[in-house]
């Protein structure tokens, strides 16, 4: 908090200097204020002091000038600069450090006199005063002609009367710039959110806000995460909000192959931090399949990069614990992310989980896929048909009994039979004393 106390004071001070010599390293410090704001580590107070400062800057430093008025005595033409370096041996002139008596001293003011009339003259600080007082006069005279600012225009009618309806979408895009410029020109979230809850949104057209914080928020060259506090904002205050982004998620996740990889990523990270503060259900997983025939690479990457930093900031842990809650498993939100319908798709999720580091989500999977045989088995068991009647010959007893059965399971790219049938008999004769079993099968 110091450290940032202390460079917000040392900015006001040198702000206008670095505005005129080098104005993108200005830009460059107070970006790295403004992701200190949204980080929201420092106390309220610094906060509040860095919001002094951009407020400052849009003033063009006016109260914090490169150089007093009072110090600025020599013109620039008369100037003369001394450049030094580092490198350069410089005669430090350590006696001068020491208090000497002057016996000349009279004379030597005499003489300091009139260097300092040739140089900087005698009426120079009289004139900049009057002229400074002459400005202030007129711009106070300027301020007191202009009227007040201009009023709205009218709406037009038609000779009738009636209101001309503007079928441009006008109001549309002026509501959607009114959106943008508040978002980009706030200081934090909480400002933003507290200014666009002042817009009159019509109703109906809510989902222009949603649209443009995910549209603001994929224009970033990296993920800021105000854009995701101000959407996780809006989603607890209001359930149409919350219904806005559920609807908006599935909408990216249908066209996710139109965005670029950046901006993939930076939308991903939104949902992403959503999904961890609860602020969308996770029932919006159901939009996701993971097959290879219904994803692609671009739909691949954004899963990768939303279940990524979902373990990140969950943990592999609690995020396994959320996924394998009974009441979302029972109403069918993960099917598609763990599919157990097909071997061929618990396959490639199992493979396609643990080759972005979370096999661990795949536990469930993989002990279905390994009982998935003994399954099937236990399911279809042979029923025994017997053929014919026992039969009794003179030499002894004969029984015998024959069996036979099928099963078999297809689907759209994976089938599966399996065939049975045998005959059992059993003799018994006075002349052997044993019993002989003869079985085929």
């Amino acid at each position: 908090n110091d450290s940032v106390e202390l460079a917000v004071t040392f900015v006001k001070e040198v702000g206008a200097m670095l505005l005129e010599v080098s104005p993108k390293g200005l830009h460059s410090v107070f970006e790295r204020f403004r992701g200190i704001l949204h980080e929201g580590e420092i106390h309220k107070r610094v906060q509040f002091i860095i919001e002094g400062l951009f407020t400052v800057r849009k003033t063009s430093f006016e109260d914090f000038p490169a150089v007093l008025q009072e110090l600025d005595l020599v013109e620039i033409d008369d100037q003369i600069t001394h450049e030094l370096s580092l490198e350069d041996k410089l005669d430090a002139q350590s006696g001068l450090d020491v208090f000497k008596l002057d016996p000349n001293f009279e004379e030597s003011e005499r003489e300091y006199g009139k260097m300092k009339k040739e140089i900087l003259g005698e009426s120079s600080s009289e004139e900049e005063d009057s002229d400074g007082e002459g400005s202030e006069e007129e711009d106070s005279e300027e301020e007191r002609d202009e009227g007040p600012p201009p009023t709205a225009a009218p709406v037009v009618t038609d000779a009738g009367g009636a209101g001309i309806t503007d079928m441009t979408e006008t109001d549309l895009v002026n509501l959607r710039r009114s959106i943008y410029l508040t978002i980009m020109s706030a200081l934090d979230f909480e400002e933003a959110g507290h200014k666009l809850m002042k817009i009159k949104i019509p109703e109906g057209k809510e989902d222009e806000l949603s649209s443009m914080i995910i549209e603001c928020c994929s224009q970033e060259r990296t993920y800021v995460k105000y854009y995701g506090l101000l959407a996780h904002r809006f989603c607890q205050v209001r359930r149409v909000y919350q219904d806005c982004f559920a609807e908006a998620f599935h909408k990216q996740y249908k066209t996710i192959h139109r965005l670029e990889t950046n901006k993939l990523r930076n939308v991903a990270k939104l949902f992403a931090h959503l999904l961890e503060t609860d602020g969308l259900p996770w029932s919006v997983l159901t939009a996701i399949k993971i097959t290879e025939d219904d994803t692609t690479s671009s739909s691949r990457i954004f899963i990768k990069i939303l279940f990524q930093e979902l373990a990140a900031s969950l943990g592999l842990k609690t995020l396994n614990e959320r996924l394998q809650e009974r009441s979302a498993v029972s109403s069918g939100w993960y099917d598609g992310v763990f599919p157990k319908n097909l071997p061929k798709d618990t396959r490639f999720s199992i493979n396609f989980f643990t080759s972005i580091g979370l096999g661990g989500l795949t536990d469930d999977m993989r002990a279905h896929l390994k009982n998935l045989p003994k399954t099937i088995m236990q399911n279809k068991q042979p029923n025994p048909v017997p053929s014919s009647r026992p039969q009794k010959n003179k030499g002894g007893r004969s029984d015998s009994c024959s069996y036979s059965g099928s099963y078999s399971y297809s689907g759209s790219s994976y089938s599966y039979s399996y065939s049975y049938s045998g005959s059992y008999s059993y003799s018994d004769t006075a002349d052997s004393g044993e019993g002989r079993k003869k079985g085929k099968k």
